[in-house]
């Protein structure tokens, strides 16, 4: 019969490395939200622009990164990129918290492209008509994108947005296999320690339904406070 033994999670060393782990993961998709929001906005832009080289660079991002898993981002920022850079540069970061670098640019970089597509997406819904009436007003291009155009684009992916940060909490535990400290590593050293495999799983298991079901319930308080409206 299964002992569970709430004592270890709630103080003690154990305790401290799954709060520590959990933090870290936090960060994670704190700053891989920083780097892929910007970044898919970006993208998203590219692949509407009226210039076929930056449709073409937008296409080639999203269907290059969407085409090949998260897991091998991870590897290829940890492994590959360093040492493609110069001798001081690779020193420097090797002295840095290199795992986590890799880790955010592979999350943020990766959920980027799934961002694009479904910003891209909420561009192309709002009326062309009213690009065109800004235009005539005297707007240029990107003055009618920002002030007309993204700020309903935006409002309307609120629901795929929502899901792709759900997929980018979720995929910070894949930092795992480069070591970096988050929360699934954290619960393989507290399982390797204490061979309590139902305490340290079960508190990353109440970690990441917290974390999304928070996510999900901040995402429908925003869409009752600021409904669409249909023009």
């Amino acid at each position: 019969m299964i002992q569970f033994d709430p004592q270890m999670l709630l103080a003690g060393q154990y305790h401290d490395m799954l709060v520590a782990g959990f933090k870290m993961s936090l960060q994670y998709l704190f700053y891989g939200l920083c780097l892929s929001l910007p970044l898919g906005l970006l993208i998203a832009l590219c692949r509407l622009s009226p210039f076929k080289l930056l449709r073409a660079f937008g296409a080639s991002y999203v269907e290059v990164v969407r085409s090949i898993p998260l897991l091998a981002h991870m590897l290829f920022w940890y492994f590959g990129v360093p040492e493609m850079l110069p001798t001081v540069l690779k020193e420097a970061l090797y002295e840095g918290p290199i795992e986590s670098i890799c880790a955010v640019l592979a999350i943020g970089i990766y959920t980027a492209a799934y961002m694009a597509e479904d910003i891209r997406s909420g561009i192309r819904t709002v009326p062309h008509v009213q690009l065109e009436a800004a235009r005539a007003i005297g707007l240029t291009y990107l003055q009618a994108m920002r002030l007309v155009i993204l700020p309903q684009a935006l409002r309307l992916t609120v629901p795929p947005l929502i899901s792709q940060t759900l997929n980018l909490w979720k995929g910070t535990s894949v930092a795992t296999v480069i070591g970096a400290a988050e929360l699934m590593y954290q619960v393989g050293q507290v399982e390797s320690q204490s061979f309590r495999s139902f305490e340290a799983f079960a508190f990353a298991s109440v970690a990441y339904l917290g974390v999304s079901l928070a996510i999900t319930g901040l995402a429908s308080w925003f869409q009752h406070r600021y409904p669409v409206r249909t023009m």
